[in-house]
């Protein structure tokens, strides 16, 4: 266990009794700013029986992508970008990580499982057990108050011992976790922390800012800003449900052998503002890109995005959304000043989402006030002002004193030779930093290690989009785009 790791005691199975009622639960998903773990919720749960034994027999053959990073890796960031794919069957998989010996580990057989990680992640269930739509039941999302949520509405994540996902932030919603086998640290950092994470566009994927940090093994060299970010370290146990809240940066990696995990992103009011903001990303960085020397490209979109859409469609997408935001204002106006605000939710009641979703929780909008003043409300007649107990765990900061011991050791390393990482890589998606942290952020990117041949060209197209998409240069693109469309 790492140090400053704020582990925490596995589900009583002795509880029968759920600890919050439906009602109760999505009071606290949708009004707590802080991540915590609730327990106790699912022990009934038919999900918990997907140990990859079981799914392996249940797909029978069934053959799906599995990324493979190396375990040593460095300072940098493995983005997904930098990964090899193979497309094997959970059999393989077992196989492979030790689990089936009997078996051919087929496609695995290239890489030592002490020296590479692989990961099965992204995997929407509803597309994995399209013809077994029966088990889009298991998961039962209705017991934190989503009524007619469950495995259609969620992800699948299958792992070996070392498989990470690089630190991130979602851009629109907020997230639910659970952890079926194994168990997976996290590593979380509040939104106020993103000038110190040095967030990018590169890779891009629509929804996702990336950190340029490795946050597990910081180059403080390259990014001496990181030592002030504010870890928060826990490690999910299997039944336990993380809630991630909106804008949280995490990075998450599997401890043990073999980790399952099933997680659904909750729709927010907010989010209609931050996908106008995700099309004005998506509209310039396409555009940039593609007409970029095919020669001289990078490898900066995702894996997990299928194409380059056109410019044509990218304005589609973008003007769907400021529609959509200005009939969502409009209509939340509406209900406010009917309801006096007892009613407004606040949620978007949409169980079809297909992309990760988040939202800006900085919006200025009266839409969002309504929602979180009247869960206060709720939150302090029933609840009372503290709802953390031994079954909804607070995910605390990370000791001041280990974290400063980890940061020394790499400061006597030289941080006095300043910022010499590449310049690029930016971050969108709105006011979730505040004015003042966009700025530091703004600031703390400059480039020191600029040739000293000034009449040379060091200044690269992600040079040049990282200034544009860099996130208060979006949010203000995004302010003057509704008032123009609002007049």
């Amino acid at each position: 266990m790492a140090a400053g790791d704020a582990s925490l005691p596995p589900p009583d199975p002795d509880d029968s009794i759920r600890p919050f009622t439906p009602e109760q639960a999505k009071e606290i998903v949708m009004s707590l700013q802080k991540p915590a773990v609730f327990c106790n919720m699912t022990f009934d749960w038919p999900v918990l029986h997907w140990n990859v034994s079981y799914l392996a027999n249940l797909f029978k053959g069934k053959r799906i992508r599995f990324r493979i990073g190396k375990k040593d890796m460095g300072t940098a960031p493995l983005f997904e970008t930098e990964c090899s794919y193979v497309e094997a069957t959970l059999e393989e998989f077992l196989a492979w990580s030790g689990r089936q010996p009997s078996c051919s580990s087929g496609p695995f057989k290239a890489y030592d499982l002490h020296k590479y990680w692989t990961y099965a992640d992204y995997k929407y269930i509803a597309q994995l057990f399209e013809d077994k739509p029966e088990h889009f039941q298991d998961v039962v999302w209705s017991d934190f108050g989503f009524e007619g949520r469950n495995g259609r509405d969620s992800t699948l994540w299958i792992g070996s011992r070392g498989a990470n996902t690089p630190c991130h932030l979602d851009s629109y919603g907020c997230n639910l976790v659970l952890q079926v086998q194994g168990r997976k640290r996290w590593y979380l950092y509040p939104p106020e922390d993103s000038s110190f994470l040095c967030p990018t566009r590169f890779p891009y994927e629509e929804s996702s800012v990336f950190s340029k940090v490795n946050v597990v093994d910081p180059d403080l060299r390259s990014y001496p800003q990181f030592k002030k970010a504010q870890a928060h370290v826990m490690t999910l146990e299997p039944g336990q449900v993380l809630f991630v809240p909106r804008h949280w940066w995490h990075y998450v990696e599997s401890i043990d052998p073999i980790t399952v995990s099933v997680n659904s992103w909750i729709e927010l009011g907010a989010d209609h503002e931050a996908r106008v903001e995700e099309a004005i990303t998506r509209t310039l960085i396409c555009a940039v890109k593609s007409i970029e020397n095919p020669a001289a490209s990078d490898a900066w979109l995702n894996p997990t995005e299928v194409e380059i859409t056109s410019h044509e469609t990218n304005l589609k997408y973008l003007n769907g959304a400021v529609s959509a935001y200005l009939e969502h204002k409009k209509t939340s106006t509406i209900e406010y000043r009917l309801s006096g605000s007892q009613d407004a939710e606040g949620i978007l009641q949409d169980p079809c989402k297909k992309r990760k979703i988040q939202a800006n929780p900085e919006a200025q909008d009266i839409r969002v006030k309504p929602c979180e003043s009247h869960l206060a409300r709720i939150k302090t007649k029933n609840m009372g002002e503290n709802p953390f107990g031994p079954n909804l765990l607070q995910v605390l900061p990370q000791s001041q004193k280990t974290h400063a011991k980890e940061i020394a050791e790499q400061s006597s390393q030289g941080l006095l030779s300043g910022n010499d990482g590449r310049f690029g890589k930016l971050h969108p998606a709105g006011n979730t930093f505040g004015k003042d942290s966009d700025s530091r952020a703004f600031v703390d990117q400059k480039d020191t290690n600029l040739s000293a041949d000034s009449s040379k060209t060091v200044i690269s197209t992600n040079d040049l989009l990282d200034c544009v998409l860099h996130p208060c240069v979006v949010s203000l693109m995004a302010h003057l785009l509704l008032e123009r469309t609002s007049v």
